[in-house]
């Protein structure tokens, strides 16, 4: 019997860019209520104690004790009261569309837990797919202890809340990066501590048509692009499969083989660094 665990998260297959089907686990309920509660610590904290300084400024201000009986417009003691009216909400509702919308889709908690809200097509999320599904919290949270959102992600296939059907957004776990032990070849760990600092890596030189990039277009420039940017979150096996048929796929576009020697992903970083070239000479 394998020693290896058996993950029984409910799995997703997305088609990315690259036309290729990838694996996604899903979060399922229990890992985001834990992942809510996390952020709802962090939220009361943050709450309160912009609540003593707000209500330390309002006694520091001139007029502080006099709120209630001042009718000027201009005083700043009631400014200071807006202000500490405000921003309980801005953080009561900015706080999950900013971290996710800025802080590659997750919160304190969600990272915590490794959770990432995506776009259903697989890429990350912006700020307006964060407002979407953070303005819609307010239903998910009705009538109480999010009942609404909790029956939602039961009944529905990928998971989803409110939220996430009118953003098109999906939770799920992060892949974690699988980074060997030990350096690579037959280097030790003490091998790090006398060599030179890493020196920028030069683009690697392979032999391609002349005519090779002038047959590829932008689309297939950004699909590379999109490929290479996110490898090193995916697992190892499903990388290799990208860059495999991404290979492919750019082989029949340019009419030329692989060279001798040379991988996937040197063949496509290749392509890529040929795409810029052409592109900064263009430009010049």
């Amino acid at each position: 019997m394998s020693d290896k665990g058996v993950d029984l998260r409910d799995q997703l297959s997305i088609d990315t860019p690259e036309l290729v089907g990838i694996e996604l686990p899903l979060a399922g309920l229990g890992s985001r209520c834990i992942a809510l509660i996390v952020d709802s610590v962090v939220q009361g904290f943050s709450m309160l104690a912009l609540l003593v300084v707000g209500i330390i400024l309002i006694a520091l201000l001139p007029g502080g004790s006099s709120v209630r009986h001042s009718n000027s417009s201009g005083d700043p003691a009631k400014w200071a009261l807006a202000l500490l009216i405000l921003i309980p909400f801005l953080l009561q509702w900015g706080y999950f569309s900013l971290f996710e919308a800025f802080w590659n889709g997750q919160t304190p908690g969600k990272r915590l837990l490794n959770l990432r809200v995506i776009q259903q097509s697989g890429r990350p999320i912006g700020l307006f797919e964060s407002m979407g599904r953070n303005l819609i919290r307010i239903i998910d949270m009705l009538p109480g202890f999010y009942l609404i959102g909790a029956l939602c992600i039961f009944a529905n296939r990928r998971q989803q809340r409110l939220g996430d059907m009118v953003a098109g957004t999906l939770v799920v776990h992060s892949v974690p990066v699988e980074t060997p032990m030990l350096p690579q070849g037959t280097r030790t760990f003490t091998a790090a501590a006398i060599d030179r600092p890493p020196q920028p890596m030069a683009p690697r030189t392979v032999e391609l048509p002349a005519d090779a990039v002038a047959r590829l277009s932008r689309d297939d420039l950004q699909l590379m692009e999109n490929f290479l940017a996110r490898r090193l979150d995916l697992p190892l096996a499903v990388r290799a499969n990208l860059a495999e048929k991404l290979s492919r796929r750019m082989k029949e576009k340019i009419r030329s083989d692989i060279p001798s020697g040379t991988s996937n992903e040197t063949f496509l970083e290749a392509l890529v660094f040929g795409l810029r070239e052409v592109g900064h000479s263009n430009s010049s």
